[in-house]
């Protein structure tokens, strides 16, 4: 059996395979009203394509806790029951394919209130459904965007709980993991950074305060969550930043400490919280960052960036630089991409009856 088609158990639950869908915004949800925030039929329609293609695992798209966690207005949102509703009609189905449910919760913090990318991605105001963004200080992401207001104390247990909320939400609408999104600039992650936490209280300054914000949230969440069933959390491994920012050996620390409180995989991406920094991208760039969690940590990681290959995605498993692959924008492009990888691979993969004829 191909390392990439092997089953996964992470507490009780199995996923079938090693081919994992990484969570990627449709910006599609209503912006406002009783239905804002609720998958509908282009979401089910998305997820149930990938699902029915042979992938193992699903994560949404980045799934708000509150309104104001949103990236964008048009964002999915998990902060109310008719949200639980949209949920349950995707978990389902899913789960009759064979694939296991996830979502990843999130707040965008100082990068909230933008525009979809298809109309430039910038910053909206209250004229197209936005709001005024939060962060741990008073910095704005870039120069179009609007300074943050900076949290208090209070402010930051409160979204703790929100998070907490929504992953009781998240069990009610059928889901088999959650992920905690600490990546890619949003709110956790401009807690963890240097680069973009400058406060002097119990959640700034020392690794040890930087990292509270992130850990009292995998602590709630846990709380709630059945000890059965696993928690993800997803890194952005480096800033690229030459200094002042967050490191790679930054993220092998907080692995341990993840592990520790109860976080099962680390989805390990990279960047995201520093404008305008140069990146190397290419085939496997992020890779070595989760090859270093998975052999630096007893963590289990996930790698992302860039595979498109059955090949590649069989040798990255194979090597031991991660536990799984997430796919992307290869998953958008071949939503049966995991059924094309098991013939490559000669490995054998559920296919859905009505498909029958294409074996």
């Amino acid at each position: 059996m191909p390392a990439l088609f092997e089953p996964l158990t992470l507490r009780e639950v199995t996923v079938p395979n090693r081919v994992w869908m990484a969570p990627m915004c449709q910006y599609s949800a209503e912006p406002e009203g009783p239905l804002a925030g609720v998958p509908h039929d282009w979401h089910f329609a998305h997820y149930a394509a990938r699902a029915a293609g042979g992938t193992g695992l699903i994560l949404t798209e980045a799934t708000a806790i509150a309104p104001e966690g949103r990236i964008s207005p048009y964002d999915l949102g998990l902060w109310n029951d008719t949200q639980v509703e949209g949920f349950r009609r995707i978990t389902r189905f899913l789960t009759e394919q064979g694939t296991v449910p996830g979502i990843q919760l999130g707040h965008a913090g100082r990068k909230a209130s933008t525009d979809r990318p298809w109309k430039g991605g910038g910053p909206v105001g209250p004229e197209a459904h936005g709001w005024q963004p939060v962060a741990p200080s008073a910095l704005p992401f870039g120069e179009q965007h609007p300074v943050p207001t900076e949290l208090t104390v209070d402010q930051i247990q409160e979204i703790v709980g929100k998070f907490a909320t929504a992953a009781r939400r998240a069990l009610a609408a059928g889901f088999e993991t959650v992920e905690i999104h600490g990546a890619h600039g949003y709110l956790v992650n401009e807690f963890l950074s240097p680069h973009s936490n400058h406060r002097t209280d119990a959640y700034g300054g020392s690794y040890e305060n930087r990292t509270r914000f992130a850990l009292e949230i995998v602590d709630a969440v846990r709380e709630v969550w059945p000890a059965e069933k696993p928690v993800l959390f997803r890194v952005s491994a480096t800033d690229w930043l030459d200094e002042g920012g967050w490191t790679a050996d930054d993220t092998v620390r907080f692995a341990r400490d993840l592990h520790a409180h109860g976080v099962d995989l680390l989805d390990v991406s990279t960047g995201g919280n520093a404008n305008g920094v140069s990146i190397p991208t290419g085939p496997n760039y992020q890779v070595p960052f989760a090859a270093r969690v998975k052999a630096e940590t007893p963590l289990r990681a996930g790698a992302v960036g860039l595979i498109t290959e059955a090949g590649q995605a069989e040798k990255i498993l194979a090597n031991g630089e991660a536990d799984v692959v997430l796919l992307g924008r290869e998953l958008l492009r071949d939503p049966s991409w995991a059924r094309r990888a098991a013939r490559e691979l000669g490995a054998e993969i559920r296919v859905p009856i009505q498909y029958h004829r294409s074996v």
